[in-house]
């Protein structure tokens, strides 16, 4: 059977960029706009990076968060007020 797309549109491995490309870019452009980062939201909508610039951001602006508590007590003990 005869295809007009080439053997590299029908990759797993393309597929596989993609969908982690999408999920990446996803979880940035949430994370992004509940911070109300406003360069970083429109940067990450509009540059077409494959995933780099999406994980970049994660990377920068990643929670410390090992002990199972929210992003809220990290921010407190950033700036050294306790919340009762």
């Amino acid at each position: 059977m005869y295809s007009t797309l080439p053997k590299i549109f029908n990759s797993p491995l393309l597929f596989l960029l993609i969908l982690a490309d999408l999920v990446l870019k996803g979880i940035s452009l949430y994370k992004s706009a509940r911070r109300d980062q406003k360069v970083w939201f429109v940067a990450l909508l509009l540059v077409n990076s494959l995933g780099v610039l999406p994980f970049v951001y994660l990377v920068i602006h990643k929670d410390i968060n090992f002990s199972g508590v929210g992003t809220q007590s990290v921010k407190t003990v950033k700036t050294g007020k306790r919340k009762k």
